[in-house]
């Protein structure tokens, strides 16, 4: 039995509002907790932005540049990331349980490179993302594609699921050949994932009004790495991206085609977190590249 004999009574119950706890990603302070706990494992609470290492490309692409061996080309730039995005499979087989990042599990897939990429279904159950601790799930929605409603389905389905579980969704927006990659296009296809859902959205970058693509998505939006360019120019874009609203970034081939993968995690990292310019990034990764 407890000790009574110094039972002492409170005394702390000064009037006046609480401190107010906050949160650091707009759009989700009413998520319950085990949600904003997930999130808080991809983006970083301290500011509020995420560097995400994406290496899911297999899950249609097969063993692309840069990815036939993950755990030579990916387990050492691990450490260096804040989120990892990839397959269940990429998951159990290569990154050890220890590693303490949050990961973003892709949740869609169906066809390969050789099928319409649109035609896709919901990949994974929710039963083992739970057992895989995912932090958030991700989706592709094709708006405007010929498979846009089973992809919008496959996105609200997991939302559903998402929420009994304390699951966040990532929504990516997927864009076809033959669609045009503007702030119209975007704007109206994050819209529709957040206002379906999603608790973050991944996007592309555009120069022209990339800023009202920020402002009218109600919840954070991360920019994909997009195919493969020179180092300047991907931190160039990095660098427009968070200044213009942008939460984090999302990069795959632009870090694991690099000659230097680990000196351009490094740089992005320092674009992201740390305020550098694209100069200054791209002048830290020419040093630790050397």
């Amino acid at each position: 039995m407890a000790d009574l004999d110094d039972l002492r009574e409170g005394t702390d119950y000064s009037a006046g509002a609480p401190v107010p706890a906050g949160f650091h990603l707009k759009g989700l302070a009413g998520q319950d907790w085990g949600m904003r706990a997930r999130l808080s494992r991809v983006f970083d609470p301290r500011d509020g932005k995420t560097v995400m290492l994406a290496f899911d490309h297999g899950y249609f692409q097969g063993p692309t540049s840069g990815l036939e061996r993950l755990d030579r080309s990916i387990l050492p730039l691990v450490p260096q990331a804040d989120a990892l995005m990839c397959t269940r499979g990429a998951l159990r087989t290569t990154i050890p349980a220890e590693s303490g990042k949050g990961v973003v599990l892709r949740a869609s897939g169906g066809p390969s490179v050789l099928k319409d990429l649109s035609d896709e279904q919901i990949a994974v159950s929710i039963d083992d993302a739970v057992r895989l601790d995912a932090a958030a799930l991700a989706v592709q929605v094709f708006v405007g594609g010929e498979h846009e409603t089973q992809s919008i389905k496959n996105l609200t389905t997991l939302v559903d699921q998402g929420q009994a579980t304390g699951i966040p969704v990532l929504a990516v927006t997927a864009v076809g050949r033959d669609m045009v990659r503007d702030a119209r296009y975007f704007r109206l296809s994050t819209r529709i994932a957040a206002e379906l859902g999603a608790a973050f959205v991944k996007t592309y970058y555009v120069e022209e009004g990339f800023e009202t693509i920020t402002s009218a998505c109600p919840v954070p939006i991360v920019i994909a790495g997009g195919k493969k360019v020179e180092e300047q120019e991907a931190l160039r874009i990095a660098y427009r991206a968070m200044q213009e609203g942008a939460a984090g970034v999302d990069m795959g081939r632009n870090v694991f085609q690099s000659e230097h993968p680990a000196a351009m995690l490094s740089a992005v990292r320092g674009v992201v977190h740390d305020g550098m310019t694209d100069a200054e990034a791209f002048e830290l990764f020419q040093t630790l590249a050397h």
